[in-house]
């Protein structure tokens, strides 16, 4: 097979930020610099920091002006951040902004806004690991757009294999445009390490204490570099936010009923708020022998652009699984018990499970050495800044 190797392009520069609350208002002025030798149209994001920029933290979402997609380069960009209906009442003088630039589709990534969100589900009493219903703070960070493909999954992996990486399993796909499976949580992690080197990242798992040795053989629970600007696992509360599209108090990531016009999954009439037409397997994508997985792009994505965040495949998240977790898990960025316990988490229901997996807040788990027997699991990547 022949990789066609794309020839890295300049990036975006953001400079000379400026930010000053207007007198007598709730209203914060943004100004900044943007140039691009390639690109005549970006995708622009603030984030903001209470603590002098130690974290990113802080819910800032009403922004008006050069802000989002459809950018042009040029001096003094002007954006107007509405505090009080963000964060109204709070004020620190240790408050910062920072602006970043991305070409309108970096690498197939989405951003996920800092903020807080429910995190869990009382809607239909079923999901008893998924209780209390409970507010988390998030950071912001990149998520991958769709589960990682076939045609992803082996650049990667060949490469990895030429540069000190063993995997357990070579993984599977239907077709280059479907998720790759047949995957374990260790094969997933150390995959995630071989994107950030093949990209000139600082790896986010490592075998000591110390992060110096980077992780690419064997089987171990690494220890992780959660500042790191390469790929790593989402952790089980960045994923359920960016599942959850900025929707609150929904089912799944569009609303609150399912259908197979809207997710690749196994339809019963067992659940009211199943209302597919059609039943059973996707019939769409029931061909070809199993895995019956759909390509990437085959229904609507959520609010943050992200595609199969229900159905498909299971996705492998960070977190050790823990059905009482959620009582006691810090309300900031948690990263799951700790472990070692029995399971690692997964999210997000297959193309070969109901509709009730399928739903936001539903919790699943396998043994980090399984690769699923069902052709049923994969994953996506995030990334920071």
């Amino acid at each position: 097979m022949l990789l066609a190797i794309p020839v890295a392009q300049a990036g975006p520069t953001v400079a000379n930020v400026r930010a000053a609350q207007r007198p007598g208002t709730k209203l914060v002025d943004i100004t900044y610099d943007l140039a691009d030798p390639d690109v005549n149209s970006l995708s622009v994001w603030i984030l903001v920091s209470q603590d002098a920029g130690a974290t990113w933290t802080v819910p800032a979402y009403t922004f008006t002006g050069a802000y989002g997609g459809s950018v042009s380069p040029g001096p003094n960009k002007t954006v107007v951040w509405n505090a009080a209906a963000d964060w109204n009442g709070q004020y620190t003088a240790q408050c910062r902004v920072r602006v970043i630039a991305n070409d309108a589709d970096p690498s197939g990534l989405a951003l996920i806004p800092a903020g807080t969100f429910q995190m869990g589900d009382t809607l239909d009493g079923d999901i008893p690991d998924a209780r209390p219903l409970h507010s988390v703070n998030v950071s912001a960070f990149y998520m991958d757009k769709s589960p990682v493909t076939g045609a992803r999954w082996i650049g990667v992996y060949q490469w990895a294999t030429l540069h000190g990486y063993t995997f357990d399993n070579a993984g599977s796909a239907k077709a280059t445009d479907h998720p790759v499976q047949t995957i374990n949580w260790f094969d997933a992690v150390k995959w995630c390490n071989a994107r950030s080197e093949q990209e000139g990242r600082t790896p986010a798992y490592y075998t000591d204490a110390a992060l110096t040795a980077v992780y690419r053989t064997g089987e171990q629970a690494p220890f992780v570099n959660w500042s790191a600007n390469g790929y790593r696992l989402p952790t089980e509360a960045e994923w359920e936010k960016a599942a959850r599209g900025g929707l609150g108090g929904q089912r799944f990531p569009w609303g609150l009923t399912i259908t197979h016009s809207q997710a690749n999954y196994f339809s019963s009439t067992t659940y009211a708020y199943d209302t597919s037409p059609t039943r059973g397997y996707n019939p769409t994508y029931a061909v070809g022998g199993q895995p019956y997985t759909s390509p990437i792009g085959a229904f609507q994505p959520n609010g943050y652009g992200l595609f199969d965040m229900a159905g498909n495949v299971w996705q492998w998240c960070w977190d050790w699984y823990d059905g009482g977790y959620y009582a006691s898990s810090p309300g900031t960025d948690p990263h799951g018990p700790a472990g070692p316990l029995s399971g690692r988490v997964l999210r997000g229901d297959s193309w070969d499970n109901y509709a009730d997996h399928a739903r936001c807040a539903a919790r699943s788990y396998y043994s980090p050495t399984s690769a699923g027997a069902n052709l049923n699991v994969g994953f996506r990547c995030v990334r920071g800044f």
